[in-house]
């Protein structure tokens, strides 16, 4: 299959942003008494945060909500700063903007935040859209990012796919009707991304740049 445009999630796919995420939630979490290990919580790093908060520890979406808020206290000021780009994603998208592909980004975190991550890194230039959450949370689901990167693209979604690390991304990608392409090196559990119906999984950056421009 040719992809004319190919869709990217943000969290474990273009950037590492796990530890200023892990440190955050566990900010949120001991507002309230609670405590976890960083690893515990890497399944944060991609999903809308109250519905992780909601899934892992079983709060209310009011209480999930709220965490949400507390660990944005951390995470705006230092947090989102406690990442970096994964090694061969700008070699990537300047491969596939030079075969004359469309990229966007399509993440549930808040577009600002990607955005000044992009800018930050020189790549926001690589990118012709980028679609994410509102501030306030709204338009956080993954299929709703990428039904707004593909109609802000005016891309046919026969000839889409999106790229991430998670069965969220999965799932996403399966809503709006366009396929998923893994990756491995972000993360997913061991068989996440294959239990969720990825058409294929790349280790790294160089085989997902075969899987994307062959």
């Amino acid at each position: 299959m040719i992809y004319e445009t190919i869709l990217f999630d943000f969290d474990g796919t273009i950037y590492d942003t796990v530890e200023g995420i892990t440190r955050s939630v566990r900010y949120a979490l001991n507002k309230h008494g609670w405590d976890a290990e960083l690893d515990a919580l890497r399944c944060f790093a991609g999903p809308p945060l109250d519905e992780m908060f909601m899934e892992k520890y079983g709060v209310s979406r009011e209480m999930g909500l709220q965490m949400t808020e507390e660990f944005r206290e951390r995470y705006k000021p230092v947090g989102v700063y406690e990442s970096r780009p994964f090694d061969g994603v700008r070699e990537l998208l300047i491969a596939l903007r030079a075969a004359g592909k469309k990229t966007a980004v399509a993440t549930s975190k808040p577009r600002y935040l990607a955005e000044q991550l992009l800018e930050r890194s020189g790549m926001r230039e690589l990118f012709d859209a980028v679609c994410g959450s509102e501030p306030t949370g709204g338009g956080s689901a993954k299929w709703e990012v990428v039904r707004c990167a593909l109609d802000t693209l005016g891309a046919d979604p026969a000839k889409s796919v999106l790229v991430g690390d998670t069965k969220y991304d999965a799932a996403g990608a399966r809503q709006v009707g366009i396929p998923c392409i893994g990756v491995r090196y972000g993360y997913a559990a061991p068989g996440e991304l294959e239990e969720a119906g990825v058409i294929a999984v790349a280790e790294d950056t160089r085989e997902l740049a075969r899987l994307l421009l062959q």
